[in-house]
C-alpha cells in the first residue's frame, strides 16, 4: 500500500471569489495601520502588500474563513496567514479605549447614562479541569463571558476581558471596578436583573435595574411599567452586541481562550469603524 501525495492528472486547486461585506474605509484603516507598523519595525519586505494582507485578515474575521483556505488561495503558507492575523489583531486591540477614558469621553460629550450588559461567546468544549468553569449553566453551553458598555444609542465604547463562561455579571463587574468608575465620572448605567445587588446605595443609585417578582411578591402595575420603560431604554445595547457578533469568527471560537480578549477588543475597533461611517 503506497501513500501517493501527487494530484491526479488534469486536476488543479480551485479558487473561488466571495464578497467581503465591509467598507473601503475599514480596509484602508487596517492597511494603513499595518503600513505604519512595518515602517516602525523597519520591515522592508512582505510577500504580499499591506492592502492585500488587510483583506485576507478581514475575511478571516468577518466570514470565519479557514486559514488553510485563505493561504491556498493566495499562494502563501497557513502559518503566514496565522502570523498576519495575530499581528493585526494585536495592532487593532491596542486602539481599543480603556474603561476610564471611555467614560470620561462620554461625560465630555454631555452624556449622562451608559448601557451595560454581559453576553457569552460559544467555544469548543474544554478538556480537564477547565471544562467545568467554561460551562455556562444559564446558556447551557461552553463559552467565554464578557461585559460591554454602550452609549444610549447602542454604540459600543468598551469591552471587558473574556472570562470563563460560568462567570456571573456581577462578579465580572466587580473585577473591573465598574461601579467605582461610574461614580468617578458622574454617569449612571441601565442594566438588567443580572446586575441586581451590585449597587446597594438606595438613596443615590448609579446602576439602575428593574424589579424582580418572587413567589411571595407579585409586581404591581407601577413596577411592571417601570420594567417596560427600562427595557425600552436598554434595547440599544442588544443592537451593539448584534453588530459585534456580525463578525462570524465569534460564532464559535476555536482559538486559544487566552487570546480572546485581544480579539474582542480588535473587533470593537472594527465594529465602530463599520457602524459609525
Amino acid at each position: 500500500m503506497t501513500n501517493a501525495k501527487e494530484r491526479a492528472e488534469d486536476t488543479c486547486p480551485l479558487v473561488y471569489q466571495c464578497r467581503l461585506t465591509l467598507s473601503t474605509r475599514t480596509v484602508n484603516h487596517v492597511a494603513d495601520l499595518l503600513r505604519r507598523h512595518l515602517k516602525a519595525i523597519r520591515s522592508r519586505w512582505r510577500i504580499l502588500p499591506p492592502g492585500r494582507i488587510a483583506v485576507i485578515v478581514l475575511a478571516v474575521l468577518r466570514h470565519d474563513q479557514r486559514l488553510a483556505d485563505m493561504a491556498g488561495g493566495n499562494d502563501v503558507s497557513e502559518s503566514t496567514v496565522r502570523r498576519w492575523r495575530d499581528e493585526l489583531i494585536g495592532l487593532l486591540a491596542a486602539q481599543a479605549p480603556r474603561l476610564d477614558r471611555a467614560l470620561r469621553k462620554i461625560t465630555k460629550q454631555g452624556g449622562e447614562v451608559v448601557l451595560i450588559d454581559g453576553t457569552l461567546i460559544p467555544t469548543q468544549r474544554r478538556t480537564g479541569k477547565a471544562d467545568r468553569r467554561h460551562y455556562s449553566g444559564k446558556h447551557r453551553r461552553h463559552g467565554l463571558h464578557f461585559l460591554a458598555l454602550t452609549e444610549e444609542n447602542g454604540r459600543l465604547i468598551w469591552i471587558s476581558a473574556a472570562r470563563p463562561g460560568r462567570t456571573h455579571d456581577n462578579t465580572a463587574a466587580r473585577h473591573d471596578h465598574i461601579l467605582t468608575h461610574l461614580r468617578a465620572t458622574g454617569l449612571g448605567a441601565l442594566a438588567d436583573l443580572g446586575f441586581r445587588g451590585l449597587d446597594n446605595n438606595i438613596l443615590d443609585p448609579v446602576i439602575v435595574t428593574g424589579y424582580a417578582a418572587s413567589r411571595t411578591h407579585k409586581l404591581t402595575p407601577g413596577e411592571k411599567e417601570a420594567n417596560r420603560v427600562l427595557a425600552v431604554g436598554r434595547a440599544p445595547v442588544e443592537h451593539g452586541f448584534a453588530h459585534l457578533k456580525n463578525w462570524r469568527i465569534l460564532t464559535k471560537l476555536r482559538s486559544d481562550p487566552a487570546r480572546a480578549t485581544r480579539l474582542l477588543r480588535a473587533l470593537l475597533v472594527l465594529t465602530n469603524l463599520e457602524v459609525n461611517r
